[in-house]
């Protein structure tokens, strides 16, 4: 039951309403000030609810829950008062008080409402990322709750020692100190930089020389010369970027703490462990693709707010009168269309209508909730979007990469030609997708009987005919739209995002208020992926997990079909941890050459490498759909987070399964055969 603090200077009313409240197995403690009942709640951190007096001396029940929302802004605050006024009312509910009872009140209805004040500190806890306290057994504790397990902090900790202070891999001291030689045997061919390793120069040395990382000495002469980055040296900054990935990646995907302080961590210990320059380490995390999902997020705040949402739902969703129609029917639309549009941008643009859909569809079935629904709406449409990725180059950056690969590798395909090996596979894993969450969603979820359009065109109707701000919110849209088209490759993703957000802001649409309400961990969060990805291509430690890889196995897989089923596993499970360009950056180098080597067709192997790239399914630092789809995930009324990153590992892990199917059974055993190379 819950622990109720009653505040109230009538001692014979606070007593008498204790007893009655400890006869229902509620645990009490009872206090008669203000000061007291602040002092009670910074000490006491069981305290549930609080049932507040207003009219007190010295320090009235306004002043006392301010103070008490200040340090506890979890607990739920009952007025209960015989002095209320409208004033009154108001300023209480601007300090979040839960609810406002007049004096005399039943004792059945004070607990009714203390019932559903549990429920809400819930909720409030999950707003404020403050981890429910677990009590019980060392195993319980160890456990713990989300935010805050004990046990996967430990391992992480133990885990990293391990792999940060253990001898260094001969097979790593090896490939960091072999010299360029320009051969197609060289070990260091997939090295991030290799294009601009002098010839005899290891990875060793350049490494320590472009991160500054050299140390002076004075020579006989009193000259001033940089002494070279030793090998072990070069070794250990290496294994500590392991570390970092390992622990990284399993705070991520329990949830151990926060996952903006997950992020944080990747900086500190690249800051600590001095792998690169601070000034760098900074850059690293301002990429343009963080300022992209930070453009994008607040854009999105535009779109939902001026009601545009519905618009653009409209359009795309008329057809979806059914759930068998939603998804075998607008996820194939979606994804091809993502296989020429960003579809970083779709999602973004999408999810705002997705929650307003979630939110109408469990008010008509008179649901609080269905967290089944907003999980099958929210995956589908991430998971959809990441599928259009091999559809054409257009598709993003490591699309692009690979074409840069395959140039130098004995000539890359047209854009007509990549589009004739990649588009057929869109619209199967498409299917495969809305196959599976059909599966899944009619054995769990609550609402039935799901008509997406109809919603769409109530909500539609709700907000009248497009108004000024519409307007102006659908013009620059387009023109972002345009702009990303046209120049992304001068301007980037970013900049048109944050010119468009500039306008809005001028145009007195989207207010600075608006934009700081954005979830800034998940710009923090890919922020580090990013600075993850540098720092493991910068030391060679991604090069060695990729050599790892193809050195253990076996031998049917290092030529013909059998090498780019092994090249799309190592890249599909990569990239789940790193950004798909820089995936792609680190095994195209080697694989590439493998194919050359085996008489493999190179597009063969390029085209599996690209195409895996897109399975990013299980955690969200893996490509910005992710981050976006969670970091907007949310309900809309009570904050909660619908989507956790335990769902996106669950159902991302099934669908990276059902993504290699596709790729395996239907393009390179299949039309790919037909096709030829």
């Amino acid at each position: 039951m819950s622990k109720i603090l009653l505040v109230d200077d009538e001692e014979q009313f606070r007593k008498s309403l204790a007893r009655r409240l400890n006869l229902r197995g509620y645990e009490t403690i009872d206090v008669g000030n203000g000061a007291d009942a602040v002092k009670a709640a910074r000490s006491s951190p069981d305290i549930d609810i609080v049932v507040l007096d207003r009219k007190m001396p010295e320090m009235s029940g306004e002043q006392t829950l301010k103070e008490i929302k200040a340090c506890r802004p979890e607990i739920q605050v009952i007025m209960l008062t015989g002095h209320g006024t409208m004033e009154s009312a108001v300023e209480s509910g601007k300090h979040d008080a839960f609810n406002y009872l007049q004096k005399p009140c039943e004792v059945e209805d004070l607990i009714k409402v203390v019932e559903d004040a549990r429920v809400e500190k819930i909720r409030a806890m999950e707003r404020h990322e403050i981890p429910h306290a677990v009590t019980g057994t060392w195993l319980e504790w160890l456990k713990g709750a989300h935010n805050s397990r004990p046990g996967f902090i430990i391992l992480g900790a133990l885990l990293f020692v391990a792999i940060v202070f253990a001898p260094a891999s001969s097979r790593l001291m090896e490939i960091i100190s072999a010299p360029k030689t320009g051969a197609m045997t060289d070990l260091n061919l997939g090295y991030a930089s290799y294009s601009k390793l002098k010839a005899g120069e290891t990875i060793a040395s350049y490494y320590g020389k472009s991160a500054k990382l050299e140390k002076n000495s004075t020579d006989e002469k009193g000259k001033t010369v940089a002494l070279p980055f030793s090998d072990s040296e070069a070794a250990f900054r290496a294994q500590v970027m392991l570390g970092v990935l390992v622990v990284s990646v399993l705070f991520w995907a329990t949830g151990a703490i926060p996952i903006g302080v997950t992020a944080l961590f990747v900086g500190v210990g690249m800051y600590f462990f001095n792998i690169l320059q601070p000034d760098d380490i900074a850059q690293s995390y301002a990429k343009d693709a963080v300022i992209f999902i930070f453009g994008v997020l607040a854009f999105s705040k535009a779109i939902s707010k001026t009601g545009l949402d519905r618009r653009i739902g409209l359009l795309l969703l008329h057809s979806s009168k059914s759930l068998p129609r939603f998804l075998f029917l607008f996820l194939p639309l979606l994804s091809v269309s993502c296989s020429f549009v960003s579809e970083h941008a779709m999602v973004a643009f999408l999810m705002p209508l997705f929650m307003m859909v979630y939110i109408s569809t469990i008010r008509e079935a008179g649901l609080q909730r269905d967290r089944n629904l907003a999980v099958m709406f929210v995956l589908s449409l991430c998971f959809a979007a990441n599928g259009g990725g091999p559809g054409s180059p257009a598709a993003g950056g490591r699309n692009a990469v690979m074409l840069g690969i395959l140039s130098e590798y004995g000539g890359a395909p047209s854009f007509g030609e990549w589009v004739k090996y990649g588009l057929p596979f869109v619209p199967v894993m498409a299917l495969a997708i809305a196959l599976y969450f059909y599966l899944w969603y009619r054995s769990k979820g609550q609402v039935k009987n799901l008509n997406v359009s109809s919603l769409v065109v109530k909500a539609s109707r709700k907000i009248g005919p497009m108004n000024r701000n519409e307007y102006i919110t659908a013009a620059a849209l387009i023109l972002l739209i345009f702009l990303w088209v046209s120049s992304s490759e001068r301007f980037g993703l970013g900049g048109p995002v944050i010119l468009c957000i500039l306008i809005l802001n001028v145009l007195r649409i989207l207010r600075w208020r608006d934009i700081v309400t954005i979830q800034w961990e998940v710009v923090a969060l890919y922020a580090s992926a990013c600075a993850l990805g540098k720092g493991l291509a910068s030391t060679g430690a991604a090069l060695f997990m990729a050599d790892r890889f193809i050195y253990y196995l076996p031998e049917f897989m290092h030529a013909g079909e059998g090498l780019a089923i092994a090249t799309s596993i190592f890249t599909g499970l990569t990239t789940n941890f790193m950004s798909d360009g820089a995936t792609v950056s680190a095994i195209g180098p080697i694989t590439v050459p493998m194919a050359i080597i085996s008489g493999t067709p190179v597009w063969m192997v390029g085209f599996a490498t690209a195409f895996a790239s897109s399975f990013a399914h299980m955690f969200i630092i893996g490509t910005p759909n992710n981050a976006i789809a969670y970091a907007l995930a949310k309900d809309p009324v009570t904050g909660e987070q619908l989507v956790t990153l335990g769902d996106f590992f669950k159902h991302g892990f099934v669908v990276l399964v059902l993504s290699f199917a596709v790729l395996w059974g239907w393009t390179i055993f299949g039309y790919w055969r037909w096709i030829g190379f």
